[in-house]
């Protein structure tokens, strides 16, 4: 019978986070080479990474997926490193930065414990920054913050440390100082030690302590009592007692540090150059001292799908077993590995799991615990652990599997609407059966890309969060299932909704020989603030993101079996709207009187009655069309400065703001998304190549009539 290896206090679950280019996959390559997982350290730059295994990702020199690592540490100043009492077990994710694969940063927030942000100490915090921060606080994951390239020409790490302060946190403290800047950046001085370390040997793999430079002990006493005062803040008598001018001791800074770090109450953060092999392993000793195990986590709270009553699960092997599906991958060797992230109990492969998403029960064939892109077969997976399942054929992201017999269903992840869609069709007729099970196959890895028929022209469409997203999965659709297939122009993801309150009445009456049809309804509907999570708010009335059903029948006009049959009839209505076909959104239906017959009543009359009535109701409300407006950073040299704005301003772009980053000025703008394709090709020959973009959906906005119009016409 096989038994835990690592202690749960032993074991960190984190993951690597940052804007894209930051460093985030060369910090991970380091970790790997210093936790001893390869020989080699693998370079984006020359595309022998392990973390990015996909080939895209090589060429593109990109993270698109995120790849779980599992490796062990031992403290550099552990003088017994090779002991296997004194490693710690790392399961890392290494997470994408580019907006479009948003979805990866988003999952792996769900089931990880902790976080290391890195940021670009040239360019300090960014607009991904921002977005991965705020998923991060949604899902109170604590983190520490590492800024790295401080060897780079323009690196500061005063500029960058003060830009996590204005825009992300003010909880944010520094834990060292740089010895040196860019070129000459050599070493990092530790505040709370009052020592300093350089990284010698092959690699930097040894860190070697020495005294601070003289010309840095000023400001190091300085930030060193900044620091102990941000620590002494978190605990009472600590506090008091250095009022009274008694230094608490390392041990009980460290443990108040841990304490108000696992809280998200500080941010600690380090410095150094992960390409240069600087500063990484101090990184890794953080992360063991102040990220927590998953025994310092809350209980996970679900509900019991039977009752509906809130349930708890701890990080122990003797409670029932639950687990949380966080990742789908088609894998080239042994085919769908499902990542699960295991919260309680343990579960062996060959056993029975109850997925209580869908009520069914599957057989786990085999686990493994990847090494990115190796793996490692295990027999039993113990609370607390990240590994992947072979052979689960039903379970998909965010299907909460559990023991059968104390069945839990945790809070679902969730993701994003897809903003930008693509026509796509196959080639050759061999082509066409293939596509549709490779479509199939991405869209279960990856939620945030859907797979839709026009209902007019019978073609299929392709939804995702923007072009390169679409791109590489095309992409991966020739390479991984060998499907050939043409795509057509990018289009943007329309909505519709109503202006105004309207009613109207729905009547189906088919009578030919035998029994007949009659379904009669009257409904009002109304706009709907949009809201953020579905929510029940009473028995007669359910509310999701964009829609609202109340059921308002007094007296059995319309009979209760027959409800649901009118919401389903307003829903199917919805998906193909009044203005131009697009389906509609934040909308409040209300359902309050109607009338049936004994015999010739049915779900299908009731079903088509609202449709008919919700689209007469419609047409009277004022429908508008909506588009995605995008939140768009540019950064740019300053003396290109009016011509990007004026560019913006020309694509119905409001200009929300201008930022100073180091030389270069970064422009702040929200702007329709069908005006920004191919605005990378018209950005580099505007500015030499010399400027970059970022862009994340923001809100959808009403359409301008003339916009609308061309709309229209283009529909038809």
């Amino acid at each position: 019978m096989p038994t835990r290896d690592y202690p749960l206090e032993k074991v960190r679950n984190f993951g690597i986070i940052a804007h894209i280019d930051a460093g985030k996959t060369t910090t991970s390559e380091r970790v790997l080479y210093y936790t001893g997982s390869q020989h080699k350290i693998g370079e984006v730059h020359e595309g022998e990474t392990t973390t990015d295994w996909m080939e895209q990702e090589r060429e593109r020199g990109i993270t698109i997926t995120a790849a779980a690592i599992t490796c062990f540490w031992a403290r550099t100043d552990e003088p017994d490193k090779k002991s296997l009492d004194k490693k710690y077990r790392f399961n890392i994710i290494d997470t994408p930065g580019h907006i479009d694969f948003t979805v990866e940063v988003k999952r792996s927030m769900r089931v990880l414990d902790g976080a290391v942000v890195v940021f670009d100490g040239v360019a300090g915090v960014e607009p991904q920054s921002e977005t991965n921060w705020r998923y991060a606080d949604e899902a109170a994951v604590p983190r520490i913050c590492f800024i790295n390239k401080l060897d780079r020409m323009g690196a500061s790490f005063e500029k960058s440390f003060q830009s996590i302060l204005d825009r992300l946190t003010k909880a944010a403290v520094r834990m060292q100082l740089p010895i040196g800047a860019e070129e000459k950046f050599e070493g990092v001085i530790d505040l709370l030690q009052m020592k300093a370390f350089k990284f010698e040997g092959e690699m930097g793999s040894e860190v070697v302590e020495m005294d601070i430079p003289e010309n840095h002990r000023g400001d190091a006493s300085m930030y060193r009592a900044k620091l102990i005062e941000s620590i002494v803040e978190h605990d009472d008598q600590l506090m008091t007692d250095y009022l009274d001018g008694k230094e608490p001791t390392q041990e009980q800074l460290k443990a108040t540090l841990r304490r108000a770090v696992i809280a998200n109450k500080i941010f600690p953060v380090y410095l150094g150059s992960a390409l240069k092999n600087k500063g990484v392993q101090l990184v890794l000793d953080a992360v063991v001292d102040y990220l927590p195990s998953p025994l310092d986590m809350p209980p996970v709270k679900g509900i019991d799908p039977k009752t509906g009553e809130e349930i708890f699960r701890t990080a122990n092997d003797q409670e029932p077993f639950c687990a949380l599906a966080f990742k789908l991958q088609a894998d080239p060797f042994v085919g769908q590995l499902t990542f699960f992230r295991v919260y309680s109990g343990t579960v062996e492969a060959g056993s029975y799991i109850y997925n209580s998403t869908t009520g069914q029960k599957e057989r786990l064939g085999r686990i493994v615990r990847l090494q990115a892109n190796a793996r490692e077969e295990v027999k039993k997976v113990y609370a607390g652990e990240i590994a992947a399942a072979v052979g689960l054929k039903d379970t998909k992201t965010s299907h909460t599997l559990c023991d059968e017999a104390h069945p839990i269903q945790l809070e679902q992840i969730k993701f994003p609407e897809p903003v930008i869609s693509l026509r796509i069709e196959p080639k050759t007729k061999a082509d066409q059966e293939k596509m549709g099970l490779a479509l199939k196959k991405l869209g279960d890895e990856d939620p945030t890309f859907r797979v839709s028929t026009d209902n007019e022209t019978m073609e299929t469409l392709i939804s995702g969060m923007g072009e390169l997203h679409l791109e590489i999965l095309v992409d991966r659709m020739k390479r991984e299932f060998n499907v050939e297939a043409t795509v057509g122009t990018p289009q943007v993801a329309y909505r519709e909704t109503i202006q105004q309150r309207s009613e109207a009445e729905g009547k189906y009456i088919k009578q030919t020989g035998g029994r007949g049809q009659y379904g009669h309804v009257r409904l009002r509907i109304k706009p709907l603030e949009p809201v953020v999570e579905g929510k029940k708010i009473s028995k007669n009335i359910t509310r999701e993101d964009h829609f609202e059903f109340i059921n308002s029948i007094k007296g059995g006009v319309v009979p209760n079996e027959y409800i649901p049959a009118v919401e389903k009839g307003v829903r199917e209505a919805m998906e193909r709207g009044i203005v131009a076909g697009f389906r509609m959104v934040d909308i409040s239906c209300e359902l309050y009187d109607g009338s049936y017959h004994d015999v010739d009543s049915s779900e299908i009359a009731f079903k088509i009655a609202a449709s008919m009535g919700f689209q007469d109701a419609a047409k009277q409300a004022r429908p508008v069309i909506l588009e995605p407006i995008m939140r768009v950073e540019v950064v740019v040299p300053e003396k290109f400065m009016g011509d990007i704005t004026g560019s913006l301003s020309s694509k119905r772009g409001s200009i929300e703001g201008v930022d100073e980053r180091g030389l270069a000025r970064a422009i702040k703008a929200k702007v329709p998304l069908a005006e920004m394709f191919g605005y990378t090709t018209a950005l580099r020959s505007m500015t030499e190549g010399r400027a970059s973009f970022t862009m994340e959906f923001d809100h959808y906005e009403m359409v301008p009539q003339t916009v609308a119009a061309a709309i229209i016409a283009a529909r038809k």
